[in-house]
């Protein structure tokens, strides 16, 4: 008889293997692997293992995942050590051995199944030796996956780097806001894996279109059933701290086991965050893209209607469909075999699907690939029309007057996607990629490719059964121009000019106001009203200039809102109503990180923050916290008191970075006039010189 085969212990070599399949970061205790790349297991035999031939034919290795691992479903793979590797399938191959030990590299399939599997040694029907377990997921480095992206910086940003930024403001004033990704923070895998477990289909685990659509789906529904709808049920005091939104894990742990805090309805929008931390946990590249200006609830039509009043409010009219100041989505990069040639790359990640009767949550989420959006070709998703809208539909103002008749406002085009932005590779750098998903405004493609949607989709000059005539033309003409920010301890100009085209004298009634906006395009409040009688000479230019700051405010505008100038013009003879808009966004005073831009590991390193007030009041019950992966253990923070008119906050902080590469800094202040203030710096930690 032969003799028998017996394993003392199984090295998984966690060390070299994570190292070679970028995921140290993840962990450095247990093996985590990337489908079609091998790795390397050393067995240590007990006895001696002697006639290795004959023994070798009858061991053979078995890998398994899934609840019930079975081989029709390919979570149960049985495979023999050999130096004839299958590169379609499992295989393994004796890389080096002796009497004591056996070094096996393993290689899967690019693919395979990902997910948690158990790893084990067959020596004969009834013997099998459990080695250990690995997580096996997609590969952007291998060529064969269907995630597979070529360009190595690329895959560091969108799969590897943890610190992002989120574009958030308008489209005129863009406002970074930095976030952590987590995606290898301890237990992220195991989270986006057990979320997954809710869809049965095992054997599509292998395919990244699938995996992605249920995990969209089902991390809506959860941001659906967690999210806070009312800020009623919590005291002022505590409110503000619902909008401190620093990074992806405690909102994915919070909408998995029910810990951690409410997400608040106004910021929905990182659904889009936490998506792209779980994509990227499990070796799908994804990244964050936000759209400014972005029609909503159009349901495909290319028309959003606005109705507003004399005073130039929104009255919530047909708030079907509405534009959003910005939106932000995940896009992920794969193959699309399920589609016609030239639609692989980007994908949009878009949870709007209805779901279907029997409640069906899995099958609520799709992906539209970004050529198709450009290309008009709606036809290859049920969600690409709504998309396509949200880019290209245009707005129609219309007034209600006082005794209830409605008009449409004669104004200036208003156009919808007009920035698209994303954080640049390998920087800070805001990187506009607008151009991937439209034409030009006025190009002679985005022209005809308008034309095409529309007679496939609607008929011309119609909108809700109302016919549409290209444009009003009053007599007068109104332009509103503004800032696009305004400071909290500054000022914001406007102009409204006003064209008088006639040989007649018109008086007019104008009305310029300012309202709080949530950033979803739905009005909070308003904040200020100012009405004028004019009588314009005939072909007379009017301008109305002013300066306004928040002290002229009625009320000061909520967190995160962002002001909606709006100036109405009426004169009677015709009945005609003029309208302009422009949004503003509120920025807050300049934080100052002064530390040095490249530091030693393990050496304290010394950070300066600064933050002057300029405003009127002292800014009350100070508090700054600051973080940092790699920088800093926990977060710290410091309560320093108050501020007043004129003087500086001031402090030193001191930490020591435990992580070599580039780190982020960030710090928060908070204090009575506003909260969430932040500022953000990188620092390159470098490994401390050799001694002689």
């Amino acid at each position: 008889m032969g003799q028998a085969l017996n394993i003392q212990s199984c090295d998984l070599q966690i060390t070299r293997n994570n190292e070679e399949h970028h995921t140290m970061d993840i962990s450095s205790r247990r093996l985590v692997v990337r489908r079609g790349q091998p790795f390397t297991i050393t067995l240590h035999l007990r006895p001696l293992v002697r006639g290795f031939l004959r023994v070798l034919k009858k061991v053979s290795l078995v890998a398994q995942t899934g609840e019930q691992p079975s081989k029709t479903n390919r979570t149960k793979v049985k495979f023999p050590i050999t130096s004839l590797g299958n590169p379609k399938w499992w295989s393994a191959a004796i890389e080096d051995r002796d009497f004591q030990t056996w070094t096996i590299t393993v290689t899967t399939p690019a693919d395979a199944i990902i997910g948690h599997y158990s790893l084990l040694l067959r020596a004969s029907r009834r013997t099998q030796y459990p080695l250990g377990r690995f997580t096996l997921l997609f590969n952007p480095w291998a060529r064969e996956d269907a995630v597979f992206l070529e360009n190595e910086a690329q895959r560091r940003e969108y799969l590897l780097s943890q610190n992002g930024l989120i574009y958030l403001g308008t489209s005129d004033c863009i406002q970074p806001h930095p976030w952590d990704f987590g995606q290898f923070e301890v237990n992220v895998i195991d989270l986006s894996l057990s979320l997954l477990e809710v869809d049965k289909k095992v054997n599509q685990w292998n395919d990244p279109i699938h995996v992605t659509r249920v995990l969209g789906a089902l991390l809506n529904d959860r941001k659906e059933k967690s999210i806070l709808a009312t800020s009623q049920t919590q005291d002022s005091k505590d409110e503000r701290f619902l909008y401190k939104r620093r990074g992806s894990l405690p909102i994915l742990r919070h909408w998995l086991t029910g810990q951690g805090r409410q997400v608040p309805e106004k910021q929905a929008w990182v659904l889009a965050a936490v998506t792209c931390s779980v994509l990227r946990s499990l070796g799908i590249p994804a990244r964050v893209i936000t759209i400014f200006d972005s029609a909503q609830g159009t349901g495909g039509a290319l028309t959003v209607n606005e109705y507003y009043d004399e005073d130039g409010l929104q009255t919530g009219e047909d708030q079907g469909s509405r534009i959003s100041i910005f939106q932000v989505s995940t896009e992920c990069w794969m193959t699309r075999p399920d589609l016609p040639s030239g639609y692989g790359g980007w994908q949009i990640v878009d949870s709007s699907l209805q779901k279907e009767s029997g409640h069906n949550v899995l099958g609520t989420c799709d992906l539209v690939p970004v050529k198709a959006i450009k290309e008009g070709a709606l036809g290859l998703s049920p969600v690409a029309p709504v998309l396509f809208a949200s880019l290209n539909a245009s707005c129609v103002v219309w007034m209600r007057t006082k005794d209830g008749a409605v008009a449409r406002a004669d104004s200036s085009p208003k156009y919808v996607g007009n920035n698209i932005s994303t954080k640049g590779v390998g920087g800070n750098r805001c990187e506009d990629i607008t151009q991937n998903y439209k034409y030009h405004e006025g190009s002679p493609q985005k022209r005809e490719q308008l034309e095409k949607v529309w007679k496939e989709r609607a008929e011309p000059g119609k909108v809700n059964g109302l016919s549409l005539s290209p444009e009003t033309s009053g007599p007068l003409h109104m332009l509103l121009d503004s800032s696009s920010s305004m400071p909290l301890d500054g000022d914001v100009e406007l102009a409204v000019k006003l064209f008088n085209h006639t040989n007649e004298e018109k008086t007019v009634d104008l009305v310029i106001g300012i309202q709080a906006m949530d950033y979803n395009g739905v009005t909070t409040t308003q904040l200020y009203k100012k009405k004028l009688f004019l009588t314009l000479q005939d072909n007379e230019v009017r301008t109305i200039s002013t300066s306004l700051s928040s002290s002229h405010f009625v009320q000061s505008p909520p967190e995160n809102s962002i002001l909606r100038l709006t100036a109405v013009a009426t004169h009677t003879d015709p009945e005609t109503n003029y309208f302009a808009q422009r949004d503003i966004a509120i920025c807050k005073p300049q934080l100052i990180i002064e530390m040095p831009d490249m530091v030693k590991l393990y050496k304290p390193v010394v950070a300066s923050i600064i933050v002057q007030n300029k405003m009127d009041s002292p800014m009350d019950d100070c508090v700054i916290t600051v973080f940092g992966r790699g920088l800093i253990y926990r977060e710290k923070s410091y309560r320093l008191g108050s501020v007043w008119p004129g003087n500086s906050l001031y402090c030193q902080i001191q930490f020591t970075p435990t992580h070599a590469g580039l780190q982020r800094l960030i710090v928060e202040v908070d204090c009575s006039i506003f909260q969430n203030l932040t500022g953000y710096k990188s620092i390159n930690v470098v490994m401390p010189e050799s001694p002689a």
